[in-house]
């Protein structure tokens, strides 16, 4: 297969190349200028995939990059801050301007959905960002050697319900969550900082709940989980933290799990 990867932040990228190209596809990258790392360069040219970096907002270089490369079908990976698009960070071309105007809100679903569907009628079919990367995908049950407390098991109910709202809302997909009151809720400043603010108001003690959304488009905006994550968590004095099993990925593996269990975080998969 030949395969588009449009790449943003994080690690997440340089995963889904790694495993497309260990899967035998070819894969043509194109990279945000604004967001992705530089060093994605690099892994690109040491797998033998060409790469091309586009700002953000010239969706119509990102399909003609595609299509000249003979890529049927895609997959989004990496963070692309939504910020961007009320901060002046995006200049869009006339195909990303028509997506704009056609747009009743312009949160993560309704912006990306659109994205994906201009795709699909230049014959780029978007594939599940996690079809590369199952392994990764977290498990259900006690994912970590301490168990959630009966406290943090309150919290953990609690903030399911809390979490499930906001996130059927496309508002957000964390909560977090202390002796069953919300602390903070996330907007468009992404799991991380929810952590710090949480930490910063309330103190040690806050559990931490990411929820996909009800109706989850596994193509994007997949919960995601990494090392900086329970780094965070550590830094909050933050002590348990629930992902969605099957629905949330966890970026480095078992290196996560080595993280939360030297910091004493309890880790569970819904």
């Amino acid at each position: 297969m030949k395969l588009g990867l449009i790449a943003g932040n994080g690690r997440f990228p340089f995963l889904i190349l790694e495993a497309a190209r260990a899967q035998g596809h070819e894969v043509t990258v194109i990279a945000a200028k604004e967001e992705t790392s530089p060093d994605l360069a690099e892994a690109a040219a040491r797998l033998g995939s060409s790469l091309h970096w586009v700002s953000l907002g010239q969706l119509g270089t990102c399909i003609a990059t595609l299509k000249t490369a003979g890529v049927t079908h895609a997959v989004m990976a990496g963070q692309v801050k939504h910020t961007k698009i009320f901060a002046g960070g995006i200049v869009p071309d006339l195909t990303f301007m028509s997506v704009l105007a056609k747009l009743t809100s312009r949160n993560t679903d309704g912006l990306i959905g659109a994205v994906a569907q201009v795709l699909h009628e230049k014959g780029i079919e978007l594939i599940n960002s996690t079809a590369l990367l199952e392994p990764l995908l977290a498990r259900s049950g006690v994912l970590t050697s301490r168990a959630p407390s009966d406290e943090e098991r309150k919290d953990f109910a609690f903030g399911y319900r809390m979490a499930d709202a906001i996130a059927g809302l496309d508002i957000g997909q964390t909560v977090a969550v202390k002796q069953q009151a919300v602390v903070a809720v996330e907007g468009m400043e992404g799991t991380d900082a929810v952590i710090a603010r949480a930490g910063q108001l309330a103190g040690p003690g806050v559990c931490i709940v990411k929820v996909a959304k009800p109706n989850q488009d596994m193509r994007f905006d997949v919960p995601v989980i990494g090392v900086a994550t329970i780094t965070a968590m550590r830094s909050a004095g933050a002590t348990a933290l629930s992902v969605d099993a099957g629905k949330a990925l966890v970026l480095d593996g078992d290196a996560v799990f080595t993280a939360a269990n030297e910091a004493g975080i309890a880790m569970v998969g819904r």
